[in-house]
């Protein structure tokens, strides 16, 4: 107060108030009233994207400040318990997008990957209310900590019986890539999010929050930038019939917004032989345990791929990363063995699958099928492709998976 009585410092103060609340008002129009790149009068699901965008963005801000806040300064990567901040993410991220989409869109339900029983017995549920009221949307109704557990719940395994009759859902991976959330490096993580009607998924959200432009790199090559700065990320999104587009975040920097990026509308790659091809393939695996493995070796080595090699990217962490790989065009391939004592959690890969297919790319399990998410009659959490899944630029496709079959008869 003493600094606004003064009169030598009122000018000064008055312009940065006035910009503050500039920045603010203009931070909160970036979030709720972000444009999309088609128009609302010929998308069918226009706002259900907008309003995934929106959220999708606020869960990204939320794991960059949990992370910067919560995660040891040595980097060390944690296991997911009681006192890792990837708990506190996963649990808030879910919270949130559970809480903004329900006000929305109370009808439709979410498919997720947590609930609150671990939460309830930890000493973390105030640290997770206070992410999720920090970049939840003002209501008249103030938020409180059971309703943050409420909304967790919402998503999770015994909230919702669907039946055998197709359903709308919403599919949500709070955090894909837990591994690539704790390194304080440049291994991605994605918040990936999409609404499935009637059994055909029709948009798609991933947020990115240290995706880089160049990540046909090596590991060690994305690593090496480590000034992880909050909205430095990419978004992409996905609408039936309108294609897969990305852009850089919005976001607020020095108490000023930062205008977000124009969409770019993303396509694959024309690689249209198999040993140009750029793959990827989950960390847990390696390349020696799949079938084309039987007719060329990997390199990661850019500059030196023989004529009996692929070159493999080592890309961390989780699958939807690789998603985005393929699907603006850094990658040709994604091939996943499906593991014997493992499930495949459908929210890996739903709005992976519709972010490639509408930029002209194909998946399918390794026989050729589509990948079916109703497969798991009783709550949609599980898919079951034979053999695997495989993911490629269209060109490459059925190429592979005569491989894939040629290698399995032998």
């Amino acid at each position: 107060m003493d600094l606004l009585r003064s009169a030598s410092h009122f000018s000064a103060v008055r312009f940065i108030h006035r910009h503050r609340f500039i920045a603010t008002r203009a931070a909160r129009r970036l979030n709720v009233r972000s444009s999309l790149p088609f128009s609302e009068q010929k998308a069918k699901y226009y706002k259900e994207l907008q309003a995934a965008v929106d959220v999708v963005e606020r869960a990204c801000r939320l794991c960059v400040d949990v992370k910067s806040s919560l995660l040891p300064i040595d980097g060390r990567i944690l296991e997911k318990n009681d006192s890792t901040p990837v708990t506190v993410a996963d649990f808030g991220v879910q919270a949130l997008i559970s809480l903004e989409l329900g006000k929305l869109f109370p009808s439709i339900p979410l498919v997720a990957e947590e609930d609150s029983t671990f939460l309830r017995s930890t000493n973390l549920a105030d640290t997770v209310f206070n992410a999720v009221t920090a970049k939840a949307s003002s209501t008249d109704k103030p938020c409180t900590q059971a309703d943050v557990l409420e909304a967790i719940d919402r998503g999770g395994k015994d909230a919702f019986a669907f039946g055998s009759k197709p359903a709308t859902y919403w599919v949500l991976d709070p955090i894909d890539g837990t591994r690539g959330f704790v390194r304080a490096t440049k291994a991605l993580y994605v918040v990936g999010l999409a609404l499935v009607v009637e059994g055909e998924i029709v948009i798609g959200v991933m947020g990115c929050p240290n995706w880089q432009e160049d990540l046909s790199k090596s590991t060690a090559e994305i690593q090496e930038s480590n000034d992880i700065v909050s909205g430095s990320g990419t978004i992409m999104i996905a609408h039936v019939g309108y294609g897969t587009w990305t852009r850089r975040f919005s976001f607020v920097q020095n108490g000023m917004p930062k205008l977000p990026g124009d969409w770019t509308r993303c396509f694959v790659d024309g690689s249209n032989l198999v040993h140009k091809a750029r793959f990827c393939i989950p960390d847990s695996q390696t390349w020696e345990s799949l079938p084309l493995s039987a007719l060329f070796n990997a390199t990661s080595n850019a500059d030196g791929v023989g004529d009996n090699q692929i070159l493999l990217l080592s890309i961390c962490c989780g699958s939807l990363s690789k998603y985005m790989m393929v699907a603006s065009g850094r990658a040709s391939v994604f091939i996943l063995r499906a593991k014997e004592k493992t499930t495949i959690k459908a929210w890996d890969h739903a709005v992976g699958m519709i972010c490639i297919q509408e930029a002209g790319g194909n998946v399918t399990d390794w026989k050729g099928n589509e990948v079916d998410l109703a497969a798991d009659q009783f709550s949609r959490r599980i898919i079951f492709p034979s053999g695997g899944v495989l993911v490629t630029n269209g060109n490459l496709h059925h190429q592979i998976l005569q491989m894939i079959s040629q290698a399995s008869t032998v």
